[in-house]
């Protein structure tokens, strides 16, 4: 088996961990090759990080045009512009999957999406193209995440949630569960923040705080 080349959009933390996420998908056979952290802060260009070379996009094509991208920003706003600049210079991109989640057979996932270790995805979830399940998260049946949505270490949807594109659900939050003729909703570019409870649907663009969760009050000029 071929063993795939991998670079890693982003230079920072959760870059990272996302390449010790696919080194560790080498467990027992070599599968993918982290060939470096592309970032466009020209300043970092020619270095190392953990042993993985930092370059800029143009020259990550020339030196590794078979190379798959995966994403290394959480910000899903920030993801999503990084991997339309690398699509636009003809990059593909790869899914990651640590060997410790845990899954059903009745999962949908879209391309250069990033899956940490310790998560638990039961059955008949559909994620889009890019989206970010970190550490040790939990989601149940009949969820759907849009394009570039991010779920921070620790989060836990129950089922019948429907997330929209580019939703940031911060650490230990928790959405309760909708049914299937009313799924809880969550907006494009909502935030959860950290530790709220969602207990109903959150319009597109709001963020909600606490327990249970509010809209953030917005601050008066």
């Amino acid at each position: 088996m071929s063993i795939r080349q991998i670079a890693i959009y982003g230079a920072g933390g959760f870059a990272r961990e996302v390449a010790w996420l696919v080194q560790a998908c080498n467990e027992g056979v070599e599968r993918y090759q982290v060939v470096c952290f592309i970032d466009d802060d020209v300043g970092k260009h020619g270095t190392i990080l953990n042993g993985i070379p930092i370059m800029g996009l143009e020259r990550a094509r020339q030196r590794f045009p078979e190379a798959r991208v995966v994403g290394g920003v959480g910000s899903p706003q920030t993801r999503q512009l990084l991997m339309e600049k690398a699509a636009r210079v003809g990059f593909e991109f790869d899914t990651i999957i640590h060997p410790r989640v845990e899954r059903s057979a009745w999962i949908e996932i879209g391309a250069g999406t990033v899956i940490c270790a310790g998560n638990i995805l039961t059955t008949n979830i559909v994620l889009g193209r890019h989206v970010q399940i970190n550490l040790d998260c939990t989601v149940g049946h009949d969820v759907i995440m849009g394009d570039y949505t991010t779920l921070a270490p620790g989060v836990h949807v129950s089922g019948c949630v429907h997330l929209g594109r580019r939703v940031y659900v911060g650490t230990g939050a928790v959405i309760i569960n909708g049914t299937l003729e009313e799924p809880i909703r969550i907006g494009d570019d909502a935030v959860i923040g950290a530790g709220a409870c969602v207990i109903g649907s959150v319009p597109a663009g709001v963020t909600v705080v606490g327990v249970p969760a509010r809209p953030l009050p917005r601050s008066q000029s």
